[in-house]
């Protein structure tokens, strides 16, 4: 029995290694060299590895999704955008998608930065009379995508929390692995290859539809499936190989994050680059704005500064990130403002998200300290707050937590020009057309956006130390020197265009490939 238990698992083994042989021979055909460029062959046996014990943790399904949209939710009463559903597994009204004057905006839903962007990129594509179509691929309930990207975003919440409670975490682990950890080319391969489990999700869709990839697993899998005309959208200012998706047009934000992504900057894989990205295939779009914020810049800045003029309270915006990684910081900024706050020098709005765990946080810091707030948990009274806040005079804490993730993400831009002074980590929030304080970054990725705030004018530099940080909230409630220059730059920025990324991308994916230079 022995002996015959032996044979078969010689057998298993020997024909699991001829599989495993086969099959990355296979995928060395297809896709081993990113940009004609040569990478180590163990990289990609190690993308074929990653790729099966996903599958096998996250159990593949490979029933292909039949596409159709719906008419639903905020984003549809704000942007027209309809939400793609499969259409099999839907007991709500659908309609086919029509691919004239149209486009897909797809997201993953990991964190609140990709969210925002698709929400830039509706506004923008509903403004220049496109059909916006929204595609959630965590939205397919029981997929593997929605399997996959629960569990990813969970470590990544995780880690990026204990990031901002371990210093020694944040130094040896989480500042390498938010930076050097996808900048290889190798990441193209192992991105290619995992996106094999989203290909149910794209097999159907019209091939020539316009779709706008907001992360690289999207771009991937529609280049498998064999869609035709896609644009990546690059978020961040650090060139990453991770971001880069073969077989598709990108954008980018910023001129540095052009150069890094064009020439592929410091992303040799033991091997040494020897072939650049082809011009025409990037663009520098400039910073992802919405619509509303960007035909409202002159209004919000003239705003402010009437504030200023009338020696109204300072008003601070404080925005949670998807992580929910930065809690004990809020009550840090609070505690050292709470003199100017209890005079009527300063005001807070602090959007919480949708993070009941990280206010319970905040709140039992600001209730042991005594210190007062007005909470706002309901969609609409918000609104109409903020509606009033246009013109009217606030004063004290204000709290917002909502539920809905839509309103937990969307809440941030309609507060953002209601305030004077946006306080926020280096992420996606630091391309938008507000004055901004930067506080300590979650992620060394993030440490080129606010390079790129503070060098366009419109933000300070990075406040990574907590006597940085109290100094200079402090100088920025009792004068307005910062200020009025944070304005002067935006006003500047606003005219050259810097904030006019998401018409641009729009464009850009309206254009058909062959066009392109």
């Amino acid at each position: 029995m022995n002996t015959v238990c032996r044979c078969t698992w010689i057998f298993v083994l020997a024909h699991s290694a001829g599989s495993v042989y086969n099959k990355t021979m296979k995928m060395h055909a297809d896709y081993t060299s990113p940009f004609g460029n040569r990478i180590p062959y163990v990289s990609v046996c190690f993308a074929w590895v990653r790729y099966h014990l996903c599958r096998f943790l996250f159990a593949k399904d490979d029933t292909p999704v039949v596409p159709a949209a719906v008419q639903t939710g905020e984003v549809y009463k704000d942007f027209g955008m309809l939400t793609i559903v499969d259409k099999n597994k839907t007991t709500e009204q659908v309609q086919d998608i029509n691919p004239q004057n149209a486009l897909i905006i797809g997201t993953v839903r990991m964190g609140f930065g990709h969210w925002r962007m698709a929400i830039a990129m509706a506004s923008a594509a509903h403004h220049l009379g496109y059909t916006p179509y929204l595609l959630d691929i965590m939205s397919f309930d029981g997929s593997t995508a929605q399997k996959s990207i629960r569990f990813l975003e969970y470590w990544y919440d995780v880690f990026s929390r204990i990031s901002q409670k371990s210093k020694w975490f944040n130094k040896h682990i989480w500042e390498h692995a938010t930076s050097t950890g996808g900048r290889s080319l190798r990441s193209c391969v192992y991105e290619r290859c995992l996106s094999q489990l989203f290909t149910p999700i794209f097999i159907n869709f019209p091939k020539n539809i316009p779709l706008l990839s907001l992360h690289p697993w999207i771009g991937h899998a529609a280049v498998l499936c064999d869609m035709k005309n896609i644009v990546s959208i690059i978020p961040d200012n650090l060139p990453l190989a991770f971001w880069l998706v073969e077989g598709t047009r990108h954008t980018v934000q910023s001129p540095s994050a052009y150069m890094g992504y064009r020439t592929l900057l410091s992303m040799d894989a033991h091997y040494p680059v020897t072939n650049c990205m082809l011009q025409g295939s990037l663009i520098e779009a400039g910073h992802y704005v919405d619509y509303e914020i960007v035909s409202t810049i002159e209004h919000d800045c003239s705003s402010r500064l009437e504030r200023c003029r009338k020696r109204e309270p300072r008003r601070f915006l404080l925005t949670m990130g998807g992580a929910g990684a930065q809690a004990r910081r809020f009550s840090d900024i609070i505690r050292t403002c709470r003199p100017s706050i209890e005079s009527g020098k300063a005001s807070f709005f602090i959007n919480m998200g949708d993070h009941k765990g990280r206010w319970a946080e905040l709140r039992e810091e600001l209730d042991r300290d005594g210190i007062a707030y007005t909470m706002h948990t309901d969609w609409e009274l918000t609104k109409q707050f903020v509606a009033d806040a246009s013109d009217g005079y606030i004063r004290g804490i204000h709290i917002f937590l909502h539920d809905d993730f839509y309103a937990a993400v969307y809440l941030t831009n309609l507060l953002m020009r209601v305030s004077d002074i946006m306080i926020t980590k280096p992420s996606e929030l630091s391309f938008y057309p507000v004055p901004k304080l930067f506080i300590q970054r979650v992620g060394r990725h993030e440490a080129w956006g606010a390079i790129r705030g503070s060098e366009i004018g419109d933000g300070t530099i990075e406040t990574d130390s907590e006597t940085d940080l109290h100094r200079t909230l402090l100088t920025l409630i009792d004068s307005s020197d910062l200020l009025e220059m944070y304005i002067r730059h935006i006003r500047l920025n606003a005219d050259a265009g810097v904030y006019n990324g998401a018409y641009n991308a729009v464009a850009f994916a309206e254009q058909p490939p062959q066009q392109q230079a």
